[in-house]
């Protein structure tokens, strides 16, 4: 029972603590109540809000990255900045600047659509200010290109990860936070959202995906050899169906990590200890040596 021992331990390790948790929920908070204070007349410091990006998905790890929060504005605020000139989206996002920082005098407020980033000292809120679509999905401001609305539909990524785990046995959000491990700790160039739809994808497929955690040097080593196989193709985004290109920055790095977790699948048995030196060169010491 060593593989799974091992990985039990690993995941534990990357999961957010309570105090971690409660202090995301307090920055959404806080943020939020600034904002329905000023676009809704509410003092509700939850309303009009949601976790979207990894804490709504549940796919975040430890250390604790941004926050992302999703804010719906009214209609009204839509058109009033539709009457205006120039880039409305970048206009728009520098009002919500000053909204918050009636609030947050001392913070280095950031805008660059589609997230305005509220620094605070653990870590940071990325607020998505949006307008709800009426046959589902918001629009995002973009401010490239003199401006424009980017549709995005964080329901359906939502319900895609969701749908994915149940499937799997509950192996898609544990193989996401692993492999959102190795990116941090071998500073691979591949966004968090890729990794999470190459994961969905792997797993509808992969031979193992109803056994235990006894086969996560399996899934590892497979997802890894798995993305090999992805290098200049492509992922959609759920919901919008938005294509986007994977390029091949990362690749050589998941060549790597695939040998090594080759080498670590084959000591598991009789040299577990070798095994946990391949595996902390792809995941750091939160990966125990010894199962």
């Amino acid at each position: 029972m060593s593989v799974a021992k091992r990985f039990t331990t690993f995941l534990i390790n990357i999961r957010l603590s309570d105090v971690q948790i409660e202090a995301g929920k307090s920055r959404r908070e806080s943020v939020v109540k600034a904002m329905n204070g000023n676009y809704w007349n509410s003092s509700s410091s939850t309303a009009n809000s949601k976790f979207v990006g990894s804490w709504g998905k549940l796919t975040r790890v430890r250390p604790p990255r941004d926050v992302d929060v999703l804010f719906t504005l009214p209609k009204s605020a839509y058109d009033r900045f539709q009457g205006r000139t120039g880039n409305k989206q970048s206009q728009l996002l520098q009002e919500i600047k000053g909204v918050l920082a009636k609030s947050f005098p001392s913070t280095d407020l950031k805008g660059d659509g589609p997230v305005v980033k509220v620094p605070f000292t653990s870590y940071d809120v990325e607020l998505v200010p949006a307008f709800e679509l009426t046959g589902g999905g918001y629009w995002v401001c973009m401010t490239d290109g003199g401006g424009y609305y980017k549709k995005a539909d964080y329901d359906a990524e939502h319900t895609t990860i969701k749908d994915s785990h149940e499937k799997s046995k509950e192996k898609t959000r544990e193989l996401i936070r692993m492999m959102k491990r190795w990116q941090a700790y071998c500073t691979v160039p591949l966004k968090s959202f890729w990794i999470e739809l190459l994961a969905v994808e792997f797993l509808s497929t992969w031979e193992h995906r109803e056994k235990s955690r006894e086969y996560y040097d399996f899934m590892v080593r497979d997802f890894l050899k798995f993305m090999e196989g992805k290098a200049n193709g492509n992922v959609y985004a759920p919901g919008t169906y938005e294509t986007m290109f994977l390029g091949n920055a990362w690749l050589s790095k998941a060549t790597t990590a695939r040998q090594r977790a080759e080498k670590a699948c084959n000591n598991e048995s009789d040299d577990p200890a070798t095994a946990g030196d391949e595996w902390q060169k792809i995941f750091g010491t939160d990966i125990p040596k010894y199962p």
